[in-house]
C-alpha cells in the first residue's frame, strides 16, 4: 500500500510477546480449563482490541479521548466491571473436583471469552494505546488512512492472537497436574480476581491525555 508505511517495516511481534495482564489472564484460564479455556480468553481479548482498532480507524476513539465526559463514563464503567468481576473471583469458594471438571462447559467458556473481551473494550488505556501506536506507521500524506489503520491493526491483532494461542497451548499442557487439585484451581481463580481488581484500580486512576 504505497504511502502508508513511513518506516521500512512494521513488526508488532515484539509488543505482542511482551508479558502483561492479558498474558496472565490467558495462562490462568488455560490452567483452569485447558486449551479451550486459554483459546477462549485469547479470542475474547483479540475481539476487544479489534473494537478499539475500528474505533481508531474511523476516528471514534479520538473523539472519545477528546471528550472528558465520554472518557469519564467509559473509565468508570470499565473500572466498575473489573472491580465487580475481581471481587466475585476473590470471594469464590473452592469446589469439588467433579464440579471443577464441569466448569469446562460451553457456558463457562463463553464467560471466559466475554471477560477477556470486556476487559479490553471497557479499558480506555487500550484505546489510548492504539491511538498512540498505529499513527506512527501511517504516512501523513496517505490518502487511505482509515484503511491503513485497519490493515495495521489487523496485522497486530492476528499476530498477537497466534502468539496467545501458543501461550494457551503451552500453559494447558504444562498444567495437567494442577487441574487435578480443586484447591489449586480455586487459588488461581483468586489470583485472577486480584488481577482484575488491580486493573480496575488502574483504570479508575487513568487520566485522559
Amino acid at each position: 500500500m504505497p504511502g502508508v508505511f513511513p518506516y521500512p517495516y512494521y513488526n508488532p511481534l515484539l509488543l505482542n510477546i511482551t508479558p502483561g495482564p492479558d498474558t496472565a489472564y490467558i495462562i490462568g484460564r488455560s490452567i483452569q480449563f485447558g486449551w479451550r479455556g486459554g483459546a477462549a480468553a485469547a479470542t475474547g481479548i483479540s475481539v476487544g482490541c479489534l473494537v478499539h482498532v475500528f474505533g481508531a480507524a474511523i476516528g471514534l476513539s479520538a473523539l472519545l479521548m477528546a471528550s472528558s465526559a465520554a472518557f469519564a463514563v467509559l473509565k468508570w464503567v470499565g473500572a466498575a466491571y473489573l472491580l465487580f468481576t475481581g471481587v466475585q473471583m476473590l470471594l469464590s469458594r473452592s469446589r469439588p473436583l467433579a464440579e471443577t471438571a464441569v466448569a469446562g462447559s460451553e457456558t463457562s467458556l463463553a464467560r471466559v471469552f466475554w471477560q477477556g473481551a470486556l476487559t479490553n473494550v471497557l479499558n480506555p488505556k487500550v484505546a489510548l494505546f492504539f491511538l498512540a501506536f498505529l499513527p506512527q506507521f501511517v504516512a501523513a500524506e496517505s490518502a487511505h488512512k482509515t484503511l491503513a489503520f485497519l490493515v495495521l491493526g489487523l496485522i497486530f491483532i492476528t499476530s498477537g492472537t497466534l502468539w496467545c494461542f501458543c501461550i494457551a497451548g503451552f500453559a494447558a499442557r504444562a498444567a495437567g497436574r494442577i487441574r487435578q487439585s480443586a484447591g489449586a484451581v480455586a487459588w488461581i481463580n483468586r489470583a485472577l480476581g486480584g488481577l482484575f481488581v488491580y486493573l480496575g484500580i488502574r483504570v479508575a486512576m487513568l487520566e485522559a491525555r
